[in-house]
């Protein structure tokens, strides 16, 4: 005796013929292109590849060779200068080992100077350290008019600097480390001796212990507690 619950309608057989679908990991899936939806190593770049997408396209992991440009510094209107760079030699069981220590001036040309002293294997890598160095030790020094306000004298160590001022036209009338900080501090016209030690950085220290001890005349007044004339016309 056949019931209404044991009849079911042909659509609802399954095929005999049909067999279950494999996944082919290497074979398109139906309605797909092959570029687009393959799991694997993806060159292509397709739109929603899964894997290691190299060519550059909108899906996947772009890790492709980076195109930016090369590091730009800024340039932040500091100028350096290498006044001595000195090599030392290491004698080991094997040989020499040499390295190098280089002495850097910076300045602004507006009245500030600094020193900077480095020690590294390589020459460039010490420079760079000096001018790290030179760049963090800058102070403010006195100028008026491209010139000093007033004669200077200053010794460091061995190193001993006389600085006079010069009339306008005269130029930087200096030599070695003494002409590198006035450069680098802004001074046009000088009239420099150095008569101590011709040690590099004894003069360049002296140099700078000196122009930091300049004042103008309305400093040493204000701090005498006393006001500037004006002339009368």
């Amino acid at each position: 005796m056949v019931t209404d619950s044991d009849t079911s309608t042909p659509s609802e057989l399954p095929a005999p013929d049909a067999a279950p679908a494999k996944d082919n990991a290497l074979g398109p899936i139906a309605g797909t292109s092959t570029q687009d939806n393959r799991g694997g190593f993806n060159r292509g770049g397709g739109n929603g590849g899964g894997g290691f997408n190299r060519g550059g396209g909108p899906g996947g992991n772009n890790r492709g060779p980076r195109r930016d440009g090369p590091r730009q510094e800024v340039d932040d209107g500091i100028s350096e200068k290498v006044v001595f760079i000195n090599r030392c030699a290491k004698v080991v069981k094997g040989g020499r080992r040499f390295s190098f220590s280089a002495l850097v001036v910076c300045g602004d040309k507006e009245g500030k100077v600094g020193l900077g002293f480095g020690k590294a294997k390589e020459v460039s890598d010490a420079i760079k350290k000096g001018g790290q160095a030179a760049r963090k030790n800058m102070s403010l020094v006195c100028i008026v008019n491209g010139t000093l306000p007033h004669e200077t004298y200053a010794e460091f160590g061995g190193g001993k600097v006389l600085l006079k001022p010069a009339s306008p036209g005269t130029g930087i009338i200096a030599g070695g480390g003494v002409r590198a900080v006035c450069e680098a501090a802004g001074v046009k016209d000088i009239l420099a001796k150095s008569m101590g030690s011709s040690n590099h950085a004894n003069v360049v220290k002296a140099t700078i212990k000196a122009l930091s001890a300049l004042r103008t005349r309305e400093t040493i007044l204000s701090s005498r507690g006393k006001k500037t004339r004006e002339k009368s016309i």
